[in-house]
């Protein structure tokens, strides 16, 4: 359309590296409402960072969302409340930039005050700007407005297009070198969330309990015979896994809905029984096998660095592999066509992605023929991004990686179900 704009406008030099929506007449929900937010707590720990990275199904929906005018604004934050203002003041200028070029544009009237209602509303929202994260992200049509915070940095970006820009909030789903470490031994159990960019946090956990003698009401589990009618290995055993399965349950509730990697930081026999009754799906099969009691949480996170790069080495490894088992029969490539018009048919099983790769361009709806740009436009939009979104849409796996990991040394590599 005439009056559709794409503005990317980049004011910092902050920047970072699983699975619908559609909310007409929604504002942002309330932060203590949110399902993907846990909040801080004077439990045992500090406090766990105001998240609410998209489930898989919004970022499907938001992917497939076409609108008359869809702004994409982010910006770093903090999670300091009284540190805010200058994150407020921030959107509020990146707000008005969205609604002057939509105005000389000649977008209409009553559609960009609906837009700009719903903007302004957040922008005078105090309860919640007092909770956030290290960046936000703010999509917004003139009939809805979601936000995410997240704990990844951002560039300073606005975009107005007749789709969101995701390619931020897809790095922040994406990036490796966030997680959480269980410190766990007989006489302590700590969560601490590991980020890419900011200092590791214990994070408040309801119920976790402080030691195995205070989960199982003992002085000591080292003399268990006394009252539990076996011998003291056996006896031992069992009240670990009385101590393993409290502290499980209390996870429970902190970690539900979360895709984030758990790293496990115990000697035996912690780590093996308490890896029999976790529950977490995301648990890490490898993990510290020092003892946790004399690490701090920076080396706790040094490690967890070490054991996430081997972990997401051997994914990259595999897919690799598997990528040169299948060009012989056609079923892999890394031409940028040939991906573009898989993934509009839905062919692709897995693609690696370098996600900081800008192709501006268009990907036709029906065929999948890309047509690159000189620049990005009002015409146009990042073709990498167009292709993972289509690819995501149609079941397919994406591993964000690298560019010097992706096969030939290609933006983007597809593994595909069937030759295309």
């Amino acid at each position: 359309m005439s009056y559709q704009v794409r503005l990317l406008v980049a004011l910092a030099a902050i920047d970072d590296h699983r699975n619908g929506f559609q909310l007409p007449d929604q504002r942002v929900a309330e932060p203590a409402h949110s399902s993907a937010c846990i909040h801080e707590a004077p439990l045992k720990g500090q406090f766990m960072l105001y998240v609410d990275i998209p489930t898989h199904p919004e970022i499907l929906a938001l992917i497939e969302t076409r609108a008359d005018a869809c702004v994409s604004i982010y910006l770093p934050t903090t999670p300091e409340t009284q540190n805010v203002t200058l994150s407020r003041i921030s959107f509020g200028n990146l707000t008005r930039t969205a609604l002057e070029q939509l105005d000389a544009a000649g977008f209409d009237k009553r559609r960009l005050a609906a837009l700009e209602e719903n903007l302004v509303a957040l922008d005078e929202d105090d309860d919640f700007w007092r909770i956030q994260a290290h960046s936000l992200a703010v999509l917004a049509t003139p009939d809805s407005l979601r936000t995410f915070r997240m704990a990844t940095d951002v560039t300073k970006t606005i975009e107005v297009s007749d789709r969101f820009h995701l390619k931020p909030l897809m790095r922040a789903m994406a990036f490796p070198q966030h997680a959480f470490v269980l410190a766990l031994s007989e006489n302590d159990a700590r969560l601490v969330e590991i980020f890419a960019d900011h200092p590791a946090t214990a994070v408040s956990v309801p119920d976790l309990p402080n030691s195995a003698a205070d989960a199982t009401g003992r002085a000591s589990v080292n003399n268990p015979s006394m009252g539990t009618g076996h011998g003291n290995a056996q006896g031992q055993k069992t009240l670990l896994l009385k101590y393993l399965r409290k502290v499980d349950a209390a996870l429970r509730p902190v970690l539900a809905g979360r895709g984030t990697p758990l790293i496990l930081a115990a000697t035996e026999p912690l780590g093996p029984i308490f890896r029999s009754v976790n529950s977490y799906p995301v648990l890490v099969e490898e993990g510290i096998s020092a003892s946790p009691d004399s690490m701090s949480e920076s080396e706790l996170a040094s490690a967890t660095r070490a054991v996430l790069d081997g972990h997401y080495a051997a994914k990259i490894a595999a897919a690799t592999a598997l990528f040169q088992e299948r060009v012989g029969s056609h079923r892999a490539t890394t031409d940028l066509q040939a991906v573009a018009r898989a993934a509009t048919f839905g062919a692709v099983n897995l693609l690696l992605v370098d996600i900081d790769e800008v192709i501006p361009g268009t990907v036709d709806e029906t065929d999948g023929t890309v047509i690159l740009a000189m620049k990005e436009s009002a015409a146009s939009y990042g073709v990498i991004d167009e292709i993972t979104g289509r690819a995501l849409l149609t079941g397919a796996k994406v591993l964000a990686v690298r560019r010097e990991d992706i096969p030939d040394g290609a933006p983007v590599a597809a593994i595909l179900r069937y030759a295309v």
